[in-house]
């Protein structure tokens, strides 16, 4: 059924834009390749990528690791410790696209936009987010800003990350950071067929339901992660409180894509009327 929303809203998408775009090498740096299993992962940050990266260096490492969780999640974050599709040549991409097992997994849009901005605005040590987007957002969102605000960018309001993101000024600069990229983007689900589409809201099952068919589930279980820190639909609710309407109507349009693929109804709390 995910799998049939996902083509049936290609089709739809593709009658509506015309536009057919064909895939470069570039697009493809999100695809994670694990030759000895036969799988392709598209990694989404803040959808549980830190615990499939982790999981993907156990079943490419051939015996390095065995426990996805003795993995830093820094250690899992650096690019030369996974393979990604765009390092192999035309036909081996073609090749891999066609006969290994795709998949990747999904999040309610706005939480994970709500998660991004608390992860890389609102924690402290995050400073090289602050400096490479937070001093251009306060910069551009804040009138009256101090000297401070704009030297750092550390204290940027939910509110300015909005409208920063919905500004078209912002696309056309540059790509969206991956962070906040839509996973329309980042993972091109109308010109790769996957084969899994994995919900956050169901990840546990999903991620070993993948093993299972992977044939590692007899050694290899998904990282049961119970943090409490986790940004939920409640949090996300409360987030958007302050956001006016036509911003939040705005916001909806950069993301509709991704709500109308996946499946996930547009948010009760929005102020749409």
């Amino acid at each position: 059924m995910r799998r049939d929303q996902v083509t049936e809203m290609c089709r739809a998408n593709s009658v509506a834009t015309r536009k057919r775009r064909v895939l470069t090498p570039n697009d493809l740096k999100h695809l994670v390749v694990d030759e000895d299993h036969e799988m392709i992962y598209c990694y989404v940050p803040k959808v549980a990528c830190t615990n499939w990266k982790r999981v993907m260096m156990v079943l490419t490492g051939r015996g390095k690791y065995s426990d996805p969780m003795e993995i830093p999640a820094n250690v899992a974050h650096v690019s030369s410790n996974l393979k990604t599709l765009n390092q192999y040549s035309i036909p081996e991409i073609n090749h891999r696209l066609k006969t290994y097992m795709k998949f990747l997994f999904v999040r309610e849009p706005f939480e994970r936009l709500v998660s991004a901005y608390r992860n890389k605005f609102t924690q402290k040590y995050n400073t090289s987010f602050h400096k490479r987007y937070g001093t251009k957002i306060v910069r551009r969102q804040r009138k009256n800003a101090t000297q401070e605000a704009l030297h750092n960018g550390n204290d940027v309001k939910f509110e300015e990350f909005v409208a920063y993101l919905i500004d078209p000024h912002t696309q056309k600069e540059e790509p969206f950071n991956e962070h906040w990229q839509t996973v329309f983007s980042l993972c091109h689900p109308c010109h790769i067929h996957y084969d899994l589409i994995g919900k956050y809201e169901t990840l546990e099952e999903d991620s070993n339901f993948i093993l299972q068919l992977a044939g590692v589930s007899n050694y290899l279980k998904f990282p049961t992660f119970a943090k409490s820190t986790r940004t939920t639909d409640e949090m996300t609710a409360e987030f958007f409180q302050n956001i006016s309407m036509e911003h939040q109507i705005q916001l909806y349009e950069v993301y509709k894509l991704d709500y109308l693929m996946f499946n996930y109804s547009m948010p009760a709390y929005l102020k749409t009327e």
